[in-house]
């Protein structure tokens, strides 16, 4: 069983040395996977959700997202994704949007009630292609299967070892790689979407300032339903937009500096 551990522990360790990359903003990350990869599962987990999704068929709507998004895409390195962005609008209420590796992006209707311009639509959909252009997805697939493996390696020691209350024990292993991992993890890619996300919207001409806007407004539509900040996988409106003041002098150097002023309306 010593062997299994310790071959476990190799393959864990080569993966993560052999998957080294920085992100956008100089964080060391661990990929696994390759981008024809993350595109395939990103085009497959798109085609489902417009099968089990209602598309929006309001055509003032979907050109005015469109054109927010355009927008934005237009500033995405064609080394992230080159073609032609999918866009499509969903008749949801919920308050939110998505990108996906290979080029698809997700607006709900319910994000319009909340992001009230087109300066703080951009913002929002700044902030999810931003997790594309991070890899963030790839990173927590690859943070997933690297915790499976050590988690296993656990296991097999207590279950070899006949260690008492062995299963309290793994369940605590979940828990705290989950509250003292994962959790953070996930903040810290919440946190430089939205770094990358307020580039983005400022290149591309929109006001980056509304940023700030959308998640007081955030704040406002999810005030006493969101989880203390430690538990939750987003940070606190108030922290966000502390965050994006910190960043703010730069993205309004790219403001002023953008050749276009896009004029989205809905």
């Amino acid at each position: 069983m010593k062997m299994t551990f310790k071959k476990i522990a190799v393959i864990a360790t080569v993966l993560s040395l052999t998957a080294c990359a920085t992100s956008p903003t100089g964080r060391k990350q661990v990929l696994l996977y390759s981008e024809s990869q993350l595109a395939q599962m990103g085009d497959q987990a798109f085609a489902g959700m417009k099968e089990e999704l209602t598309i929006s068929n309001k055509p003032v709507q979907n050109s005015y997202v469109e054109c927010v998004a355009r927008s934005i895409t237009a500033q995405v390195p064609a080394s992230v994704f080159s073609g032609q962005w999918e866009v499509v609008v969903f008749d949801d209420e919920q308050v939110n949007a998505f990108a996906l590796p290979g080029g698809k992006i997700g607006v709900y209707t319910g994000l319009l009630n909340v992001a009230k311009n087109q300066h703080q639509l951009a913002a929002v959909i700044g902030h999810e292609v931003g997790h594309v252009i991070a890899e963030h997805g790839n990173e927590r697939m690859s943070q997933s299967t690297l915790i499976n493996v050590g988690t296993q390696a656990v296991g097999q020691v207590l279950a070899a070892n006949e260690v008492a209350q062995s299963g309290p024990i793994m369940a605590a292993i979940g828990l705290g790689m989950q509250v003292g991992v994962q959790l953070p993890f996930s903040r810290t890619h919440e946190s430089e979407a939205d770094v990358i996300g307020l580039d983005l919207m400022a290149k591309s001409g929109f006001n980056p300032k509304q940023s700030v806007e959308l998640w007081q407004n955030m704040d406002k539509a999810n005030s006493g339903k969101r989880p203390i900040e430690l538990l939750s996988t987003h940070p606190a409106p108030q922290t966000r937009i502390k965050n994006l003041q910190a960043h703010m002098s730069s993205a309004l150097a790219q403001y002023k500096a953008a050749p276009n002023r896009p004029n989205c309306t809905i």
